[in-house]
């Protein structure tokens, strides 16, 4: 098969593009990179990401989930009655032969993982139209003299949700890959910046969330389709993956993606700015 060619922001959103134009994982492609792109400066410069893509050869390719689940029913069904209680017996003498030391290990492993949920929904401040107003202004007077400085013109549009006590801030423009920054660390900056200038001296807090040209949700499905694939190599090859270091709201996408999963787990190690997601097979 021939390579095909992908573009796109970025490397991982260019092998996004592939993996869902094969239909199939990553894992499953042969992938060379062209280009990394660059973002350019004030938009001028950029310059996408180019890989060029194609499947492997069959012998190669990773099995589908669906393809692998078949074959383990199929082989389920070949095996004797007998020889299935022998297995569920050894399975039992196996499980009384395990040290205690191991299930102290075990205990504290999962309570490292107990400190990775949610934490509690906040308490949502009721806030008068004055000081919505307020917000809006000190927040558009800060992003606005950023943008000055930059020589930027940007459109900032506010919409502040009472229900939940977010500020959703969108910029529109031309070029906004420069306020994006690689992975994104470039807004997630703004937003930090942002959010201590609203919530200073405020009752309660107001959480502040930036966009612009839909990145959060573009960047969500990139990580969610990450997850899966990371999660089936897991399942495959039997091997701990640590993925990249990511900020709490990207560790949280993964977690919450796989947390349902059947064959692995997922926990957070490290110290910030380097703390990252294990995806692990679970002990069965």
């Amino acid at each position: 098969m021939e390579f095909r060619e992908f573009s796109a922001k970025t490397v991982d959103e260019a092998i996004t593009k592939a993996s869902l134009e094969f239909e199939t994982f990553s894992e499953n492609l042969e992938i060379e990179v062209i280009s990394e792109g660059k973002s350019g400066f004030l938009g001028f410069g950029a310059k996408p990401a180019i890989i060029k893509v194609r499947k492997k050869e069959a012998s190669e390719q990773l099995e589908t989930p669906v393809e692998e689940e078949k074959k383990e029913e199929a082989a389920a069904q070949e095996i004797p009655k007998t020889a299935r209680k022998e297995t569920v017996k050894e399975q039992k003498r196996e499980a009384v032969k395990e040290p205690k030391k191991e299930v102290k290990k075990e205990i504290k492993r999962e309570v490292k993982k107990e400190t990775e949920q949610p934490k509690e929904e906040r308490k949502v401040v009721e806030r008068s139209p004055e000081e919505v107003a307020e917000m809006k202004a000190e927040a558009e007077k800060f992003l606005g003299g950023v943008f000055k400085a930059m020589e930027l013109e940007v459109e900032i549009k506010m919409d502040y949700k009472a229900e939940e006590g977010n500020l959703d801030i969108e910029f529109v423009g031309h070029d906004m890959g420069i306020l994006i920054g690689k992975r994104g660390q470039t807004l997630d900056s703004l937003q930090y910046l942002t959010s201590l200038v609203v919530n200073k001296g405020r009752q309660g807090y107001v959480r502040v969330k930036l966009d612009t040209e839909d990145y959060r949700n573009r960047r969500k499905e990139t990580l969610e389709n990450l997850a899966r694939s990371i999660a089936y190599k897991v399942r495959k090859t039997r091997k701990t993956v640590s993925l990249e270091p990511m900020n709490p709201y990207e560790r949280r996408i993964i977690h919450s993606a796989l947390q349902g999963n059947r064959y692995v787990e997922t926990y957070s190690e490290g110290n910030e700015p380097y703390r990252h997601v294990v995806v692990k097979l679970k002990n069965r």
